[in-house]
């Protein structure tokens, strides 16, 4: 199983999506400071998550999150869940 994951930073409010085999390990090597491109903005809260059957399929829902659509998706799916931003 691959996982596209939104998180938020707790720093700063910054969102970051990625996609990952294992989630809890890739959120504590975000939270260690360990991934370099979020190293500065840690701690992070995980505010989303999807599940997909292949790499192919969560790569192309990472890139689609990553578009202004996806963003406003974003927006939307936090919303709808109650989830504070």
């Amino acid at each position: 199983m691959y996982y596209v994951y939104i998180l938020q930073s707790e720093k700063d409010s910054r969102f970051y999506t990625g996609l990952t085999n294992d989630l809890s390990r890739r959120l504590g090597k975000h939270n260690s400071g360990q991934m370099h491109s979020t190293k500065a903005h840690a701690p992070f809260k995980l505010m989303y998550c999807e599940e997909y059957e292949t790499r192919v399929e969560a790569r192309e829902r990472e890139k689609f999150f990553k578009t202004g659509a996806g963003r406003e998706l974003r927006s939307i799916i936090l919303e709808t869940n109650n989830i504070p931003r």
